[in-house]
């Protein structure tokens, strides 16, 4: 049994899919990270980040106490080497599924929720950040059509987890106002990769939908989201350990 600790954000839905895949039993521990459920010490325990998604793992390789992992790409990596699919075991392929895996974690994934940011949630008066982070996710956005222009799935020939970290980016994307339909290459991945069962599973599976609040293209936080988000409760987290 794994515990997933889980928000229904992109990085939540990484995880869920990988534990799709993987065909793994799993207990779903939602979050309302606007009420600011990730705060408590109790969750610092199991990420002393206060961010989502986290997990345990109550039956880890080998025995012994349960196993602890946070950073959705660490997770992703984790869950990989315990059922021994989507991430090649060394050589060129390994490299390549990490190396875009970190491009991920790195750069798309922070771009992205940057981007975001300061169009849904951030006051009126941010023309410089708005296009300063907009740019580089295009940027982004390019440098991915072009791989997928040449592989049919990020890393190569085959499936793998840097396609999973990357695939639940759309829905970012998309409230940023950057439609992906323009971009063949990466429609063409985005709805091949729709139709595996896994992810099909984690789409229609109750406990891992989005609440209204997590999507449309404007959101307006009352001081206490806003505080539990961004402000001095979600500072106070980490400095009250």
């Amino acid at each position: 049994m794994i515990d997933l600790h889980y928000s229904a954000t992109p990085n939540g839905q990484k995880i869920a899919i990988m534990l799709e895949e993987m065909g793994a039993s799993y207990r779903v521990i939602p979050y309302d990270i606007f009420n600011g459920d990730q705060l408590t010490r109790a969750f610092g325990q199991i990420n002393p980040n206060h961010k989502l998604p986290a997990i345990v793992d109550h039956s880890p390789d080998g025995g012994g106490e349960p196993v602890t992992v946070f950073e959705s790409g660490a997770i992703l990596q984790y869950l990989a080497e315990k059922c021994g699919k989507f991430l090649p075991v060394s050589g060129a392929s390994r490299a390549a599924t990490l190396s875009w895996l970190n491009w991920q974690v790195a750069g798309l994934g922070p771009m992205g929720g940057q981007a975001s940011h300061f169009l849904r949630y951030a006051p009126a008066g941010q023309e410089y950040a708005v296009e300063r982070y907009t740019g580089e996710l295009n940027r982004l956005l390019t440098v991915l059509e072009a791989q997928l222009t040449k592989n049919r799935y990020v890393a190569g020939d085959a499936y793998s987890i840097a396609d999973i970290a990357i695939w639940p980016g759309r829905a970012s994307a998309f409230v940023v106002g950057i439609d992906l339909d323009c971009w063949p290459a990466m429609h063409a991945w985005f709805e091949n990769i729709r139709e595996r069962p896994a992810v099909a599973r984690m789409m229609t599976r109750a406990d891992l939908a989005s609440p209204a609040k997590y999507v449309g293209l404007v959101q307006k936080l009352d001081d206490q989201e806003w505080s539990n988000m961004f402000g001095d409760a979600n500072q106070a987290a980490v400095t009250k350990e």
